[in-house]
């Protein structure tokens, strides 16, 4: 069984089992504590929505305490094992491991509010000539699109919204909104990866319309065409050649510039890439928990960038 007590004495392997240090650990726990309590306090009603007749807390106790079940989480996260083995190694039958994973996930993703849920545009301006990019000192978030393979759902109805031409495979898609440093200030709904492309992804997100005037957004050439729909916000997309028409010396420069910023994003995806639950095929049946996973994985990312943050790489 693991044992917390146990892994601290190997730094390198608790490391290596939930993408962070054990001080780090113990922080996040602080954390998760204090909005575990926050969560049994506002809850009124049980899981089946019947009103509530025992005070928060009672019932009977979890067989780990908050320690052990948020590294059973974690280990979930880092590793992706099946149910049947997690419960292994934490002494715990697969189903009792399966509903402790989501109600620890539950809890976590309340801990972080990332900037761009918010509705409101009260949000903190890039102010530091180094948080900043020289070449588009405008932007300020840089928008990007994650896929990743799901099992295939059974019946070609169910079947047809998740395969994604591109990719050869059923997938699910998120969008993720990063600042000019890396650090994650937005993720989407996960949704279906074929019937979605990512600009109707952008559109229905509000991303553009939460930013304040004079910010602007960076994306890739899959979102040309998006100045059609926010002719007023300010965007910066590079240049997409079409049958008939390659691009131009000017062009071709403006290309380089832009990826050269842009380029920010993909150290970021390969941080959310480090936890095998985001990129190995995702085993979850019900695909809106693939949202509350990535979510929540971002959250550990930024808390990790908190302390290593990323290389940047403005012109």
């Amino acid at each position: 069984m693991f044992a917390y007590e146990t892994l601290t004495r190997y730094p390198s392997a608790f490391r290596s089992l939930t993408g962070m240090a054990p001080a780090e650990f113990d922080h996040l726990l602080t954390t998760f504590r204090a909005a575990h309590d926050r969560h049994r306090r506002h809850r009124r009603t049980t899981r089946r929505g019947q009103p509530r007749q025992r005070a928060a807390g009672a019932g009977h106790p979890h067989r780990h305490d908050d320690r052990h079940r948020l590294l059973m989480a974690l280990v979930w996260l880092r590793i992706y094992p099946t149910y049947e083995l997690l419960g292994f190694f934490f002494g715990l039958h697969k189903r009792n491991a399966q509903l402790n994973v989501r109600a620890v996930l539950a809890i976590l993703d309340t801990v972080d509010d990332f900037p761009f849920d918010r509705p409101g545009r009260d949000r903190k301006k890039l102010g530091s000539l180094t948080e900043v990019m020289a070449a588009f000192p405008e932007v300020r978030v840089i928008i990007d699109s994650k896929e990743q393979r799901v099992n295939r759902p059974t019946g070609y109805d169910a079947q047809k919204p998740y395969y994604s031409g591109k990719k050869k495979a059923h997938t699910v898609k998120t969008q993720v909104v990063v600042d000019p440093c890396g650090r994650i200030e937005g993720v989407s709904d996960s949704v279906p990866g074929g019937a979605n492309h990512d600009l109707p992804l952008l559109c229905g997100s509000g991303v553009l319309e939460r930013l304040a005037d004079g910010e602007a957004a960076m994306m890739d050439k899959a979102y040309v065409g998006v100045r059609n729909y926010y002719p007023d916000t300010p965007v910066v997309v590079p240049f997409k050649a079409s049958r008939g028409h390659p691009l131009t010396v000017d062009q071709e420069a403006f290309n380089r510039g832009v990826a050269r910023c842009r380029i920010v994003v993909e150290p970021t995806m390969a941080q959310l890439n480090r936890f095998p639950v985001l990129r190995q095929v995702f085993r979850g049946q019900q695909r809106q928990r693939h949202g509350q996973v990535i979510r929540v994985v971002a959250t550990l990312v930024n808390r990790r960038l908190r302390v290593k943050p990323l290389k940047t790489y403005a012109a």
